[in-house]
């Protein structure tokens, strides 16, 4: 039954009922980060034959695994930023296109230095892509489920990654010529990215972000009445008289409650992203090293990563979206933290372990489990709900920009870091990276269940006391003649 409160737009959608129209935003935005995760992870194996062909060096071959991350650091810190000021919608449609050329000039590179220039243009649109894709459905989502579907959205991370290695595998079992699998494999990248251009240009712009930033509550009743198809109606008034100074960047970076918050968001994205990227693109190194060099085909890693990754991390995505909101955000990022350093430690410590396939690949399964069933996760929707809707996706850019450069260390660094230390080594470093996680994850507030006016109401409250001290002291150095 259609929801016939008259109640503001954003207590609309904190307390509309799970319904289609929230189907249809997880998938617009979904298929999004489909994308980002199907161009990021695929590198990993496109790289391998890449080097073959053109007889890369080790620092090489990382630089084409990483150019993206490095570039998706900019291209955070860039749309996140334009999101707020130009609206969600209209920097979609120019990620969308950056993608798409990426990945199509990227299957036609001539040479290295083409490769890395396209791979840079890819990066640029996928890290843009990141704080839109979660700003985005965060502002669509409801109260009480808000954590389940910013965390659906995130777990299309799952299958883009699944679709990678399927398709690498397919290829390869096809017999198809090595030089011309890893050009298809960056090629495909353009196919879920134009599907983005056709999602979301069927999409209005976020409801909060029309009502609360551009002062169209009209506006932002009307699109959001016809998205929902009648379902969620909200009579065009904003819940509360708007502040008279919107925050834009300058209170982000002043206001201290702000600072340490993106200190927690950006710190603990950043040193996950580290463990995670540089374990999971060099996945197909540290378990060829496992099984022993030459004994084993690119298919074959490829074969075993794959069922490493359905059998360990699908089930991690699958319960994160299911109990987020039950067991907590920031508690939950807590527990994954914990766990996968744990297992990253133990398979350091314990002797021989990574001379014995079946205990190293389930302890490495577990890292992976509890990297999904916790921060892979809970980073991506936490980064999104902790600050106010007109400085949300900035916030967010700036987190996931950071994150981007940890990955970016990880997946260069691991090769050499793997090739010096050894895997054990280079997991024991990670479990130190988990470590710190945890405690930059204290720095962010629990969210879970949570208003998004209500955590931003905290926010505000902070910048209403500073401005009203400073006032004080102002009239006090007046009345004492300073």
């Amino acid at each position: 039954m259609p929801n016939s409160t008259t109640a503001g737009i954003a207590h609309a959608l904190d307390e509309a009922p799970l319904s289609r129209f929230h189907r249809r935003a997880v998938l617009t935005s979904g298929m999004g980060f489909f994308t980002d995760a199907y161009d990021l992870f695929i590198v990993g194996a496109a790289s391998t034959l890449i080097a073959a062909q053109w007889h890369l060096s080790t620092a090489q071959t990382g630089l084409i695994n990483s150019i993206s991350l490095l570039a998706a650091f900019l291209g955070a810190f860039f749309f996140g930023r334009v999101a707020d000021l130009a609206g969600r919608k209209r920097t979609y449609g120019l990620l969308a296109i950056l993608m798409v050329f990426g990945a199509l000039a990227s299957a036609f590179a001539p040479n290295l230095a083409w490769l890395l220039v396209f791979r840079f243009i890819l990066g640029i649109g996928v890290g843009g892509d990141y704080p839109v894709s979660a700003v985005l459905m965060t502002e669509y989502a409801n109260r009480s489920n808000r954590g389940r579907l910013v965390g659906m959205v995130f777990s299309m991370q799952a299958l883009g990654t699944i679709a990678g290695y399927a398709a690498g595998l397919a290829l390869l079992a096809g017999g198809v010529d090595h030089a011309l699998v890893w050009r298809l494999l960056l090629g495909f990248g353009a196919i879920p990215a134009a599907c983005v251009i056709y999602l979301r240009h069927k999409m209005p712009e976020s409801p909060r972000y029309t009502a609360a930033v551009r002062g169209d509550a009209a506006a932002a009743a009307a699109h959001l009445n016809a998205y929902t198809d009648g379902q969620v109606r909200a009579n065009g008034s904003n819940p509360a008289p708007a502040p008279a100074a919107k925050p834009g960047l300058a209170t982000l970076l002043t206001n201290r409650r702000h600072l340490l918050t993106l200190l927690g968001t950006a710190g603990s994205w950043f040193v996950f992203d580290y463990a995670y990227y540089g374990n999971s693109v060099s996945a197909p190194l540290i378990v060829k090293s496992v099984l022993g060099a030459g004994t084993h085909t690119l298919t074959q890693t490829l074969a075993l990563n794959l069922i490493v990754f359905t059998v360990a991390a699908v089930p991690g995505y699958y319960l994160a979206v299911v109990y987020m909101d039950r067991i907590g955000h920031r508690r939950l990022q807590l527990i994954g933290f914990a766990c996968m350093g744990l297992a990253f430690l133990l398979i350091g410590v314990i002797p021989g372990i990574t001379t014995m396939v079946l205990p190293f690949l389930i302890l490495f399964g577990i890292s992976y489990f509890f990297a999904e069933f916790g921060p892979n996760t809970t980073t991506f929707v936490m980064g999104a709900e902790t600050f106010p809707t007109a400085i949300r996706s900035t916030a967010h850019g700036i987190a996931s920009g950071f994150a981007k450069v940890g990955a970016f260390i990880g997946v260069f660094l691991f090769p050499v870091i793997q090739r010096d230390l050894g895997t054990a080594g280079a997991l024991k470093l990670s479990a130190g990276f988990s470590v710190l996680g945890i405690l930059l994850t204290l720095l962010i507030p629990e969210t879970a269940g949570r208003s998004l006016d209500e955590i931003a109401a905290e926010h505000d409250a902070d910048v209403i006391t500073a401005a009203e001290k400073i006032t004080e002291e102002s009239a006090d150095r007046e009345q004492i003649g300073f």
